[in-house]
């Protein structure tokens, strides 16, 4: 065989083998970099991971808060859907925002079709700075449609709280608050421990096997896109053939480390991520 030939197929077999695994972020485009796709997309490269994504919103988003949010048109999100599946192995998917009940069932739909091997749930409503991201009419569309299809649901305390429709405010009610969030239908719940208080965070983590607390030391400084990125992070270990309980721990260490190298790129307080 000429060497030339022999080097091209050589270097075709090295390319293959290479190939990263392939997850996709259904959520809202950040406009100030620091949270939604914007984090997903680079959350997905820092784990070696090829990211797709289909934006639901678009929103006007900077460091001191959202100013306005755009639904995209449903048909234009069945189309981005349609293009991702058509033409990718998808193998792990994250949903983050996802605004209106019309996009929530959009969503399952699709999930429901093409049923990828793990489907990670962030369940998007308020943004850190307090504005609304989810329309009221659409918690219930994502109770019913969309959390039984989650491999793994990443509710923070406030979000827990508006799912279940009541308050969890001590460590008991949310040691019990798993075992409501799993009869929704997902396989396994993180429950983030971030909005709570104390030196020490504590996120817990229910599967069928039970529940194991994961603590860290609180920092002293507010994430902008904390929870988009541990979310993605847990969907790019999913990808890559880590299981869930080993997946959700190696994610929240990654945000840790992202926080704590975090830094101001804006007049806010919050900080960005270093991915």
């Amino acid at each position: 065989m000429d060497s030339g030939l022999r080097q091209n197929d050589e270097l075709n077999s090295v390319a293959i083998s290479k190939q990263p695994a392939i997850a996709l972020t259904i959520a809202g485009s950040d406009s100030g970099g620091g949270a939604g796709i914007q984090a997903d997309l680079k959350t997905f490269h820092a784990h070696g991971v090829h990211g797709l994504s289909v934006i639901a919103a678009i929103t006007s988003q900077n460091t001191r808060g959202v100013t306005a949010v755009h639904p995209v048109p449903l048909a234009h999100i069945r189309s981005q859907l349609d293009a991702v599946f058509d033409d990718f192995s998808v193998a792990a998917v994250k949903t983050g925002m996802l605004g209106n009940a019309a996009t929530v069932r959009l969503v399952a739909k699709t999930l429901r079709k093409h049923k990828p091997a793990w489907v990670v749930v962030d369940p998007v409503m308020i943004s850190t700075t307090g504005s609304r991201l989810l329309d009221e009419d659409a918690v219930q569309a994502m109770i019913n449609e969309l959390i039984p299809l989650a491999d793994v649901l990443t509710p923070n305390l406030p979000e827990a709280e508006a799912l279940l429709g009541r308050p969890l405010s001590t460590s008991k009610q949310r040691a019990e608050a798993g075992a409501a969030l799993r009869a929704l239908g997902a396989k396994s719940v993180l429950l983030k421990g971030g909005h709570g208080r104390g030196s020490q965070v504590v996120d817990r983590y229910f599967d069928a096997k039970g529940m194991i607390d994961i603590r860290h030391a609180r920092l002293p400084c507010e994430g902008h896109g904390t929870g988009c990125t541990l979310a993605s992070a847990v969907a790019a270990e999913l990808a890559t053939g880590i299981l869930p309980r080993q997946a959700v721990r190696r994610a929240i260490a990654y945000v840790q480390r992202a926080l704590k190298n975090g830094y101001r790129p804006g007049g806010g307080t919050s900080y960005v991520l270093r991915h």
